[in-house]
């Protein structure tokens, strides 16, 4: 197996996207949760996008098809850029035995309608097992006791 050596294109490309991989990670997206005196627990959400390009040429130094080109070294010129754009979403917010969404913007209602959802199935489940125990116990108390012989 022939290995071929590295590019200059590769190299600058691999730190890019190495740079990029430092500065975004699930941190960024959920952040570190806020701990408040009453004990509610505040959690940032962030949205992020980035974009990356890489580019680059080799500059010949003669066009005479007699050279050897293929052990000749050409000059190298690129270079490479990234954009990353972080918008908050809203916070997660934990407390009272709940737990909200509250957005930034009303644009991101798909998010807010997840955590609503959630949120009403949750009270409704706790709602039919609270009805359920109540149901249960007041079978239990109207049985009639059992008559001794």
């Amino acid at each position: 197996m022939v290995f071929l050596p590295e590019h200059p294109i590769e190299g600058l490309m691999k730190t890019t996207m190495a740079n990029l991989k430092e500065m975004v990670d699930v941190n960024t997206i959920v952040g570190d949760p806020v701990y408040t005196a009453d004990g509610t627990v505040i959690i940032p959400v962030s949205r992020i996008s980035f974009g990356f390009a890489s580019g680059g040429s080799e500059f010949g130094k003669s066009k005479d098809k007699k050279d050897n080109l293929s052990e000749e070294k050409f000059p190298f010129g690129g270079g490479s850029g990234a954009g990353v754009c972080l918008s908050p979403v809203g916070f997660i917010v934990v407390g009272n035995d709940q737990v909200k969404l509250l957005t930034v913007d009303e644009g991101n209602s798909a998010l807010s309608n997840l955590f609503s959802f959630i949120e009403k199935m949750a009270d409704n489940i706790q709602k039919s097992i609270v009805n359920n125990k109540n149901d249960n116990k007041s079978e239990n108390n109207n049985q009639e006791p059992a008559q001794m012989i």
